[in-house]
């Protein structure tokens, strides 16, 4: 793929997603951090680039893919919140999106995933090999723009976040299809595989304008609770949002057999037979014609949805919570805003 090609599928991602009603809240602020968005657009294409073409035409397919850039976008409204000025966030933007995109190929594989918002994936286009190697390229180049960065302490945040999310992968795999696996185990789960990333982009946007402790510590603990409460949302909407609204296929993590907050809802409140459905299409993962359908009914007759939403609320309270300790702001404000959005949003 030809730099300009790859510059070109880079800007179409904020128009696919607001043509498709996605991001009204990234939408609404996009003005405050577009010339920085587009800065570190061309820094991930510049990287993107190799001799290797397989590796461009792979980072680009899931870049152009529709998704929300919320990480990136979060590192640079931290900066801006904690009143940072200088360069640092463009590289550091760069790097938590390529450590994320990185993961999204490394997943798909662990997952055997076909489809990713709607479109088939990088391993289902390319192959399982393909999509490693190419993960571990971009990882490098998110290590390379962190020793560029220089600070000792933005690189123990990001190469400590970068082994958590591995250690939430395995964490994953060793529980599949366990439904006798707590709350807490979930938690633990998505806070490493999801809210990990969130938090270290958010918690670098303080470091590197130097915001001290406190302030640090504030956007660790609102990126940590956007980042769970974004996730269990995610999950909740697999079972109730029509595959237009959502962009992808509904019932992913059923077909895969994951034991999301959903599922451990409803398998707490159902009866028998309801147990023994759960416990033959997840744990025995186990699948018919018309199980989705059910899957689908069973949580809505045990509430399960309602309890999901109950607790990713819970966290968003957190996440606001823990924006007090800053001055009222345009950058405090979209980061309220976009919380709001990723609690409330439909798809």
């Amino acid at each position: 793929m030809k730099p300009a090609q790859i510059r070109k599928k880079i800007a179409e991602t904020p128009a696919k997603s607001a043509a498709s009603g996605a991001g009204s809240a990234l939408d609404k602020w996009r003005p405050m951090f577009a010339a920085e968005m587009e800065r570190v657009d061309k820094l991930i294409e510049s990287l993107s680039e190799s001799d290797a073409g397989l590796i461009p035409k792979l980072t680009m397919h899931l870049v152009g893919s529709g998704g929300k850039r919320l990480r990136p976008v979060l590192t640079i409204l931290a900066a801006k919140l904690c009143k940072y000025e200088g360069e640092r966030h463009i590289r550091l933007a760069a790097a938590i999106e390529f450590i994320h995109t990185a993961t999204l190929l490394h997943d798909d594989v662990v997952d055997e995933s076909e489809l990713r918002r709607g479109k088939q994936t990088a391993n289902h286009v390319w192959g399982n090999a393909a999509s490693v190697l190419v993960g571990d390229f971009l990882l490098s180049r998110a290590f390379q723009l962190m020793a560029q960065d220089g600070s000792l302490k933005v690189l123990q945040i990001l190469s400590d976040t970068s082994a958590i999310i591995s250690e939430g992968e395995v964490l994953q795999l060793m529980s599949m299809g366990d439904l006798a696996r707590e709350k807490e185990t979930y938690i633990r789960i998505i806070s490493a595989k999801t809210a990990q990333l969130f938090a270290a982009g958010c918690e670098v946007g303080a470091v590197i304008a130097d915001a001290g402790d406190a302030k640090e510590n504030a956007m660790l603990e609102f990126g940590k609770n956007l980042g769970i409460a974004f996730q269990i949302v995610d999950d909740a909407l697999d079972y109730s949002a029509k595959q237009e609204q959502l962009g992808k296929a509904v019932g992913d993590d059923f077909r895969e057999g994951k034991v999301t907050l959903p599922v451990l809802n409803a398998y707490a409140k159902a009866d028998k037979q309801g147990k023994t459905f759960w416990e033959r299409t997840i744990s025995a993962h186990k699948q018919e014609e018309g199980d989705l359908a059910e899957a689908i009914r069973l949580i809505g007759a045990t509430n399960a949805l309602d309890a999901t939403m109950a607790e990713a609320k819970a966290y968003a309270d957190k996440a606001a919570k823990a924006l007090e300790v800053f001055d009222d702001s345009d950058a405090k404000q979209a980061l309220l805003d976009l919380l709001e959005f990723s609690v409330n949003r439909p798809y």
